[in-house]
């Protein structure tokens, strides 16, 4: 019976030895761990439902139905990202098609795509036959003109009322709420070319003898039906192109394992789903396979590669007390973890979040062009019913058509060559591309505006400790006073120090015991904030500590004074070590700077950046990594609220203020900064308040966000320019303004072809930022 009982949470197999128990209506109900348990009593009605209507979050992954994930599902626009809904559909504001706001890896195909394939080929005969009969029918001779008229009526019935019925629906939304768009004028100029020649089939005696050529009243049924089917193919190839813009995203998705090897109580180990790994799991991870979730190395030892998330090439190599990054690929050595973070809160979930965000912000440039489409439509409308008026007035009658029919048929070709659509998509499209492509190279944009704003940067603001070095400080040396030797004052420091939870007082014990040094037990540790440690090991009475601890106790440091500002040029933190109330000596601790800054600080000037550095520590170390760095421009000893004091100083001068920082004191800055860039190495709130995360934490990554911003406005003018001059050109010529001069007209099929690849020529042309180098285009 046992073999046959389930975790009603998560579906897995338990036994009644399992540890999580509950009682629940009188009957003992056992989970896999202490997660399920605790949902589970949370809400048992949840978990009793019949498993056909169970939507658990920890359903395994082969009886996991595509339906749910679908039902929970948000579609929103491309175009008005504030458009949000539950349901596939179309965008009440622009008509474009909605789209999941998180794509899935089991999405298929895009629904309305197969939608609109079907209308398109099964409609296609027909409207090649129209088209055909309308062209030549007259040579062809198969019926009477007027029995043709008909004939073409009923082929074109099926092409307008089923093939073209989204756009009629998507052009009455537009009304009824009062947002013209692109389906309102191909609702309009498509619908009057149709009704036009349903009167002029089924009445034809309201019209005036000018309209009959060749024995009919001129129909227009091929232009309805070709219109129609033009801007089905128009749709199907942006929404193909449309699919490739979430590509970046799918892409981090994949790379998270589906599986995970877990260590049970007893030390046996099993395969379970993702879903299944709760915070505190013993993972194993095997040479070759994928870091499942974050957390931290507890056995073994590896070289991880991490460059999927992080773009650094190199694997780096783990430890235990290392931590691990879920997604990233374990390349040799076995290795026991320990689960940290798990589902949305792991840093690949973080990535995805960060870059649908950005996808779906709003670049300022994009407010121009949505004002611009706001009157886009009224006026595109108003040229259309001048054109009919003017040529209807003022135009040529033939043998062929009155000057009325050509009226209506420029009206009709005005109404369908303009696109709104190419220009509302001009940035979105960009954007969406941009911040996939960084998110491969290890820089996140929160939004539109960080990519928009971050070319015009001309100040950065950096931070000293994990911006500009590693963060980790490391034990420089030791100097020994009288009667003391160097690894004598190390090992009391130490022993001293392990009490101690600071950073500075880590390096330090671990610099011992790598030395072999036996540390004592420290008795009666106390800590005096900010200025040191006291404690006894062994006989002595110690005090580790700066010079304020050591001028309280009234300790003579003088014979140690040139040696401490010797390393503190240098860069170093140093700390002072009495025993009994004497010098014993001194420590010096240093942060070192890390390896790729010299040459992303050394690009950023040459763009022309000014550099300024901003820290809390002591002025003449601060000063003594500057000038190892050549950076001119020192703060030290600045609290949060003295950066955020420069960051206003220098916007109030006109400068455009970057600012790199890592810790929960740099957040203020960051915030008011017009960029803020955060050290993926960092603290979250540090990452919560800026508008750019480094992934990888390293200053390179500032000059490739700024290229990939070069590049994007570049790429946002191109599509900008290209809709603005389309429609410049594309409207007159379907007016007729042309004609008097070249006799040119542009027939409505030609425009409706036009338009369709107006669109997709835009989207064509931000799909090239995935194929450009993060390096090019930038510093300029």
């Amino acid at each position: 019976m046992d073999s046959d009982m389930k975790d009603l949470v998560c579906g897995m197999k338990v036994t009644a030895k399992s540890p999580h128990m509950l009682e629940h209506e009188g009957k003992s109900v056992y989970f896999c761990s202490a997660g399920c348990k605790a949902k589970f009593a949370a809400d048992p009605a949840k978990y009793l439902q019949p498993p056909a209507s169970c939507c658990s979050a920890h359903a395994s992954a082969e009886s996991a139905a595509p339906a749910p994930a679908v039902a929970g599902a948000v579609y929103t626009c491309p175009m008005h990202p504030e458009i949000r809904q539950d349901h596939p559909g179309a965008c009440p504001k622009c008509g474009m098609a909605l789209e999941p706001e998180m794509p899935s890896l089991d999405d298929g195909e895009n629904p309305e795509l197969v939608d609109f394939r079907r209308r398109f080929y099964w409609t296609l005969p027909l409207t090649i036959i129209v088209t055909v009969l309308a062209m030549a029918g007259h040579r062809l001779q198969l019926f009477d003109m007027a029995t043709q008229s008909w004939v073409e009526l009923a082929l074109t019935l099926p092409i307008v009322l089923w093939a073209g019925a989204p756009f009629f629906v998507r052009a009455v939304q537009s009304v009824v709420h009062r947002s013209p768009n692109m389906w309102t004028l191909i609702g309009l100029g498509t619908s009057a070319a149709f009704i036009y020649s349903v009167v002029a089939t089924v009445v034809p005696g309201v019209f005036p003898e000018s309209f009959v050529a060749m024995g009919r009243v001129s129909v227009y049924f091929e232009a309805a039906a070709v219109i129609i089917s033009l801007t089905l193919l128009g749709q199907m190839l942006e929404l193909k192109a449309c699919s490739q813009t979430s590509a970046a995203i799918k892409s981090l998705l994949g790379l998270a394992p589906k599986t995970a090897r877990r260590i049970g109580a007893g030390g046996a180990e099993e395969d379970v789903p993702l879903t299944h790994v709760h915070v505190g799991d013993l993972l194993r991870v095997r040479p070759g396979e994928k870091v499942p979730v974050d957390g931290v190395v507890v056995e073994g030892g590896s070289a991880v590669d991490e460059s999927m998330l992080t773009g650094e090439p190199m694997p780096v190599s783990k430890r235990p007390g290392d931590k691990l990054i879920g997604a990233t690929l374990n390349t040799s050595g076995a290795l026991v973890m320990r689960s940290e973070r798990v589902g949305s809160q792991t840093v690949l979930a973080g990535i995805v979040q960060m870059v649908m965000q950005a996808q779906r912000s709003r670049a300022p440039m994009q407010r121009m062009a949505d004002q611009v489409a706001g009157y886009f439509v009224v006026t595109v409308v108003a040229i259309a019913v001048l054109t009919f008026l003017g040529w209807g007035l003022f135009g040529p009658n033939s043998s062929n058509a009155s000057s009325w029919v050509y009226g209506l048929i420029n009206a009709v070709a005005v109404l369908i060559i303009a696109c709104p659509c190419a220009l509302g998509l001009a940035t979105p499209m960009s954007i969406m591309v941009a911040t996939g492509k960084a998110a491969t190279q290890g820089v996140l944009f929160r939004d539109a505006a960080a990519i928009e704003n971050f070319r015009k940067v001309d100040t950065l603001i950096v931070d000293k400790t994990g911006t500009l070095t590693e963060g980790k400080p490391r034990f420089d040396r030791a100097v020994a006073g009288a009667e003391f030797t160097e690894d004598e004052v190390l090992r009391l420091a130490a022993s001293l120090d392990q009490g101690s939870e600071h950073p500075l007082a880590g390096a330090i014990v671990k610099a011992a015991r790598e030395r072999g040094l036996n540390l004592d037990k420290a008795v009666g540790f106390e800590s005096s904030s900010g200025i040191g440690v006291r404690g006894v090991v062994g006989s002595r009475q110690l005090a580790l500590g700066n010079t304020a601890l050591m001028n309280q106790l009234g300790v003579d440091i003088g014979n140690l004074a040139g040696p401490a500002e010797a390393l503190r040029a240098e860069g170093a933190s140093v700390m002072y070590l009495a025993a009994n109330g004497r010098a014993a000596g001194l420590l010096a601790v240093s942060d070192p700077v890390k390896a790729s800054t010299p040459e992303a600080l050394a690009a950023l000037k040459a763009s022309g950046m000014r550099v300024i550095m901003a820290t809390g520590d002591g002025l003449t170390t601060a000063r003594a990594v500057a000038a190892r760095l050549g950076i001119d421009e020192v703060h030290g000893e600045v609290k949060p609220a003295d950066k955020l004091a420069l960051v206003d100083r220098l916007q109030r001068e006109g400068r455009v203020v970057a600012m790199a920082g890592d810790g929960i004191n740099d957040a203020p800055a960051l915030a008011k900064a017009d960029v803020g860039v955060a050290m993926g190495t960092g603290t979250d709130v540090a990452m919560n308040s800026a508008q750019v995360t480094l992934v990888k934490g390293d200053l390179r990554g500032i000059a490739q966000a700024r290229a990939i911003s070069n590049e994007t406005i570049a790429n946002m003018k191109q599509n900008l320019g290209f809709a603005f001059v389309y429609n410049t050109l594309g409207v007159p010529l379907a007016a007729g303004v042309l004609y008097p001069f070249t006799g040119w007209l542009l027939s409505p099929m030609i425009a409706a072809l036009a338009m369709s690849l107006s669109s997709v020529s835009v989207i064509t042309n931000a799909l090239r930022l995935r194929g450009r180098s993060p390096n090019q285009g930038g510093g300029r």
